[in-house]
């Protein structure tokens, strides 16, 4: 098994909707936004952390095979998958990894997965909208109001205020994915039908509240226009009528 390329996908994230990915605060204030964006520490701007990525694809893909457990896939779901989901298996385990004391008892199963080949990046803000925003003397995130109405009385309860990046805010994306010898493109084609699947369905919370809903534009792999490909990728596989 010898490292033959490593191929790079670039694109634009941008935000249909709002989104939110929390920052997990330790503490509230008084008066303050219940649930704040995760942000750089130092600019304070808002970033997509390549964990939230990651996991959203990993787990749609899961779902899309068939094979989805409580926990992420792993070598006692491959063996105990169908024939027909065995391969999407072992593409996920290829793509995002399998935990190594899970292998420590299947050696030559170890050996024909090979290392994980995919790496997502932080997604920063693009510099160019970042630029726009900060000298319209705008607001990098927004804060909406939610409520939940009482069924019989019709009075809105619990107040909440919510952070979540504007939509159109504008994020570089980039991943990459390692080729080895006797890959084909059958992983680079998962990583693209992975990215449809975010469109098609949300990143962050709040998901099924509208929050969320993202498209890829301007998209490149290894630095070539990848447009038409992606246009052209199916987000499920094509089923017999």
């Amino acid at each position: 098994m010898q490292l033959t390329a490593i191929n790079t996908i670039e694109a634009t994230l941008e935000l249909v909707t709002g989104l939110r990915i929390g920052a997990g605060d330790a503490e509230m204030h008084i008066g303050g936004v219940d649930n704040t964006v995760v942000k750089h520490p130092l600019t304070q701007a808002p970033y997509i952390p390549g964990s939230s990525l990651k996991g959203k694809m990993r787990s749609l893909l899961e779902w899309r095979s068939g094979a989805v457990k409580e926990e992420a896939l792993g070598w006692r779901d491959y063996q105990s998958a169908t024939p027909a989901t065995q391969p999407e298996v072992k593409r996920i385990l290829q793509l995002f990894g399998v935990g190594g004391g899970e292998l420590k008892d299947a050696a030559d199963f170890a050996a024909e997965l090979g290392p994980t080949r995919l790496s997502f990046w932080d997604c920063a803000l693009c510099p160019a909208w970042e630029q726009q925003v900060r000298e319209n003397n705008q607001m990098l995130t927004e804060v909406k109001s939610e409520n939940r109405i009482n069924r019989i009385s019709g009075v809105a309860e619990h107040p909440r205020n919510t952070e979540r990046v504007p939509s159109g805010a504008r994020f570089i994306f980039r991943l990459s994915v390692k080729q080895l010898s006797g890959d084909g493109d059958g992983l680079l084609d998962t990583v693209l039908q992975g990215m449809k699947l975010i469109e098609h369905d949300s990143l962050g919370g709040s998901g099924s509240r509208g929050y969320g809903k993202v498209r890829f534009a301007d998209i490149k792999i290894n630095g070539q226009d990848a447009t038409d490909r992606f246009a052209a990728t199916q987000a499920f596989p094509a089923q017999s009528r």
